[in-house]
C-alpha cells in the first residue's frame, strides 16, 4: 500500500508554501487531485501531509531569521551599515523641506519657456516660476532678469498646482522685501536718489525708485509743471515717508533740489542736458535743476541762432555763473570755458575736453579779485586788526607780524585795469 502511495505521489509538484496568511492556514492545501482514488487510497491526504511537513519547515526557518534580526537590532544595530547616524541626518535635512506657503527653499532652475521657469527644490516633483514672478520689473521673458538653466537661487513658495501636486514660486516677492529695506535705509541717510515718472493725476506723480511706486506731490515738486510734462522724465528725490506695512512711499523733489542747489559753487563745472531751446538762450538740465544759458554766455563770438550750436537732447559741459537760491534760478556758461573765443561755434568738443582747466583759471581769477578788494578794504581801515593770508582769506592778525601792521604799497588799487579786466570776463 505504501509503494502505492509513493507511485502516485511520486509525480506531484506543489507550490511552494508564501509566509503569507494564507499559508498559515492549515486547512489550506495543495493536493493535485482532491477526490481521485485509485486502490482505495485518498491521495488528497498525502499531498496535505506533505505541503503541511514542507510549511512547518518555513515557519522555523522564518522564525530563526526573525530571532537573529531582533539579536542584531538590539546588540549591533549598526553592523553592516555604510553610513553614520549623522551622515543619514543631513541626508534627511538635505532632502525633507517644509513646503508650506510662505517658507523659503532654495533650487536650481533646469528649465526655462516662454512663461516662465522650471525649477529643481529636490522635492518628488519640480516647482515652477512664473514670468510674472520672476522679476519686480515688468518683463516679457524670465531672461531678460537674468534667469536661465543652472541658476541657483532662493525663493518663496506662494502656491501650489493642484493638477500635479508641483510647488509655484516667487523672487518678485522677496525682491519687494530687499527693496523696501533699502528704502528704509536711503531714508535714514537722507540720500538724494533718482525717480522716473511713469504716471500722475491731479495731486502729483508716480515715480519708480527702487523698484517700487512711490507718489510725489506737486507741493514737493520744485518748479510749477504739469504731470504730462513730467512723464518719462528722472527726478532727483529724498523720501518723506516710507511704511511698508501700509504700502506707502512719498517723495519729495523739493527736498533734494534744495540739497543739490547748496552743491552748486560758482564757477564750478556740471554735465547738463538741452531740455529746450528758445530765442534768447538754451533751457539746461543739470541734475533735475533747470539752467539758463544765455545766448549771450554761449560764445565770445556772436551766436545768431541757437540752433545751429544746440540741439534738444545734446549732453555738454557748463560753468556755473551764479546761483539765486531764492528764485531757484541757475545761470550757465560756455564762454567761461572756450580756450580761445569762438571754439564752443567751431570746436566743442575741445571747450569741453578743457573745460575743467578753464574753470579752474577763472575761479582763480576770481579769487585774486576778492582779495585785492579785501586788500584795498584793510587800506581804508587798518584799525581792523585784520589782515589776508596767502590764500586770500581774511583773518586777524598773527602774533608774528610787525606792530605797525601790514606795508600795502605793494598791492595795485581796485581801479586797476588788470581787476576790471577779471571782472568784465
Amino acid at each position: 500500500m505504501a509503494s502505492l502511495v509513493q507511485q502516485w505521489t511520486g509525480g506531484l509538484r506543489c507550490a511552494p508554501v508564501l509566509s503569507t496568511p494564507l499559508s498559515r492556514n492549515k486547512s489550506y492545501l495543495y493536493p493535485v487531485k482532491q477526490f481521485q482514488k485509485r486502490s482505495g487510497v485518498i491521495v488528497s491526504l498525502a499531498g496535505g501531509v506533505a505541503i503541511g511537513n514542507a510549511e512547518t519547515r518555513e515557519r522555523l526557518k522564518l522564525k530563526e531569521l526573525f530571532q537573529e534580526a531582533n539579536e542584531r537590532c538590539r546588540n549591533a544595530p549598526m553592523e553592516g551599515v555604510s553610513f553614520t547616524l549623522e551622515e543619514f541626518q543631513e541626508a534627511l535635512d538635505q532632502y525633507n523641506f517644509d513646503s508650506e506657503i510662505g517658507t523659503k527653499i532654495k533650487g536650481t532652475v533646469f528649465l526655462t519657456d516662454a512663461n516662465g521657469a522650471f525649477v529643481d527644490v529636490t522635492a518628488k516633483s519640480s516647482a515652477y516660476l512664473p514670468v510674472q514672478e520672476a522679476c519686480i520689473h515688468k518683463i516679457k521673458q524670465v531672461e531678460e532678469a537674468g534667469i536661465f538653466p543652472g541658476l541657483k537661487e532662493e525663493f518663496l513658495i506662494i502656491g501650489e498646482n493642484e493638477s500635479d501636486d508641483s510647488l509655484v514660486l516667487s523672487l518678485r516677492s522677496i525682491q519687494y522685501d530687499i527693496a523696501w529695506e533699502r528704502c528704509r535705509q536711503l531714508q535714514a541717510e537722507d540720500v538724494v536718489v533718482k525717480g522716473k515718472v511713469v504716471g500722475g493725476n491731479k495731486g502729483g506723480v508716480v515715480a519708480v525708485v527702487e523698484g517700487l511706486r512711490g507718489f510725489v506731490p506737486f507741493s514737493q515738486i520744485s518748479s510749477k509743471t504739469t504731470a504730462e510734462e513730467l512723464l518719462d522724465r528722472e527726478l532727483p528725490l529724498k523720501f518723506v515717508e516710507v511704511d511698508e506695512e501700509q504700502s506707502r512711499l512719498v517723495l519729495s523733489n523739493r527736498k533734494a533740489m534744495a540739497d543739490s542747489q547748496a552743491q552748486l559753487g560758482i564757477g564750478s563745472v556740471v554735465i547738463g542736458t538741452v531740455q529746450s531751446l528758445k530765442q534768447y538762450g538754451a533751457f539746461i538740465d543739470i541734475g533735475g535743476i533747470n539752467g539758463l544759458l544765455h545766448v549771450s554766455q554761449i560764445s565770445h563770438d556772436r551766436v545768431t541762432d541757437i540752433a545751429t550750436v544746440l540741439q534738444p537732447g545734446d549732453t555738454l559741459k557748463v560753468m556755473i555763473l551764479s546761483h539765486d537760491r531764492e528764485r531757484g534760478r541757475v545761470s550757465l556758461s560756455t564762454k567761461k570755458l572756450e580756450p580761445t573765443p569762438g571754439d564752443m561755434i567751431r570746436n566743442p568738443k575741445l571747450v569741453f575736453e578743457k573745460a575743467e582747466e578753464m574753470a579752474q583759471t577763472f575761479r582763480q581769477r576770481i579769487a585774486q579779485a576778492e582779495a585785492l578788494a579785501r586788500a584795498d578794504m584793510l587800506k581804508f581801515q587798518p584799525e581792523s586788526g585784520l589782515t589776508l593770508d596767502p590764500d586770500g582769506v581774511l583773518g586777524p592778525l598773527s602774533s608774528d607780524l610787525p606792530a605797525e601792521g601790514l606795508d600795502l604799497t605793494d598791492i595795485p588799487p581796485a581801479e586797476d585795469d588788470t581787476i576790471k579786466a577779471s571782472l568784465d570776463d
